[in-house]
Order: structure tokens, then sequence, then C-alpha cells
């Protein structure tokens, strides 16, 4: 979950949802610039924070109770495999895409977890035969994993709220075409990405949030069946060049 403190309690975005977000920005990319394998790569881009713990006992809760926000969650190799596995089902492109995410995550930390490296080593047989498969060269893969990275981090800078105040400018990241783009939020509240690198000269998204006034739970049930009884906000951004 992403989970930000408002004044009444507590704002919580599904993960999937932020990935279905970053789905809708990043069918504007500009056509020109699209990756191979386009559809897979999109679902990719949908999918890359699936696989996680199922909602029993406090996995989805901090040790205060509260709803557990993922940066604080240790790595899972178990989730990484469960990821994998979910791409596996669709195509062996979207279990590439995954698996060269868990690795750009979890290879800081080779060698502090044998699990982990052995995960890790498996990941590098993997994605040189998936390459292969696909007759896909390293250049192409490595832009098409870097369009997942750009859009997730755009999508999470407007999920976690964090855009800055007074028109300033964020970096969002260096795109996979070696650019680097920053955002900006005018006074009209409309958002702006320079170099502007979308299809259209404006456009909208949203996401669906919940707002729960509740601050505590005693177990993850308690959080789901309030998540779940709770009327969707929604949050909605308007892009225009």
């Amino acid at each position: 979950m992403i989970v930000t403190q408002i004044d009444i309690g507590w704002q919580i975005i599904n993960q999937q949802a932020h990935g279905l977000l970053a789905v809708k920005l990043a069918q504007h990319w500009h056509p020109d610039k699209r990756p191979v394998q386009w559809v897979e790569t999109l679902i990719a881009l949908t999918e890359h924070d699936d696989g996680q713990d199922p909602w029993e006992g406090r996995n989805h809760l901090t040790k205060a109770g509260g709803p557990l926000h993922f940066q604080i969650l240790q790595y899972s190799v178990q989730q990484c495999r469960n990821l994998i596995q979910i791409g596996l089902q669709k195509s062996r492109w979207n279990a590439l895409m995954m698996s060269m995410h868990t690795t750009f995550l979890y290879e800081p930390k080779r060698g502090t977890d044998k699990a982990l490296d052995t995960f890790l080593d498996q990941q590098i047989a993997n994605q040189a035969s998936w390459r292969r498969q696909y007759k896909a060269t390293k250049e192409e893969t490595s832009y098409a994993y870097s369009f997942v990275q750009w859009f997730d981090a755009l999508s999470l800078i407007l999920c976690m709220d964090q855009l800055p105040p007074d028109e300033r400018r964020l970096e969002i990241s260096v795109g996979p075409d070696g650019i680097a783009y920053y955002i900006q939020q005018r006074s009209d509240g409309t958002l702006c990405v320079d170099p502007w690198p979308f299809d259209k000269p404006e456009f909208s998204v949203h996401v669906e949030t919940f707002q729960l006034g509740q601050l505590t739970f005693k177990n993850d049930k308690e959080l789901y069946d309030l998540i779940y009884k709770t009327p969707i906000t929604m949050k909605e951004w308007a892009f225009k060049m």
C-alpha cells in the first residue's frame, strides 16, 4: 500500500492501483519512442508491484497497528518469485520485465542473504534465456525496462504527493531515451513535464484512494474490511504542455 497521513487519519492507495495509474500515463508516451513488445510492456508496468503477501495476520500493519506503507517493508524473496510467476502466466516478455525489476531493486543487497543471492543468480540466467527466446537485444530490453521504471517513478510522485510547491520543478528521472525529465505543478493546478514526452498536448488521469478515519487495527482483516466498505475518493491530475 501507499499510505499517506491526512487530517482525518490515513489515505490509502493500493499498489496495484498505482500500477494502473502508471499505465494510464504510459499510454500517452510518444509513439515514436515506444519500446518493442508494446502491449506486453504496458501489462508488465501495471503488474510490476503484484505478488504481495496475502491479507492475513498482520502482513499489512506496522508494529503500532497502522497501515503499512510499502517503503517500510523489507524485501521478500517469495514475493519476487510470485511476481515473476505472474508475468510468466502471460508471456516470457512480461516475466523478463519483472525479473529485471527485481534485479534493479535488490542487486544492491547482494551478499546480505543467501536466498536472495540464489534468486538473483537465477535471474541472470532467466533474463539471458528470455531475451534469446524473443530475439531481443540487451539494448531493446534495457530500453523497455527503463520505460517501465520511468513511469513507475512518475506514478509514485503523484500517488505519494511529492509535487513541490510554488511551481518548483522536480526531476522524475532520466527516461529510457537518456533524457532527464522534470515535472512542475503550475499555479492553476495543471502539471507540465519538460521536455514534453507525450502524444497529446493535454490529458487527465486519476487513481482511486481510500480515506480512513480509524488510526490503528488489530489485524489485516479489520483493515481490509474497512478499506473495501469505504467509498472511493478520486485523485485526478491534468497534464498540459
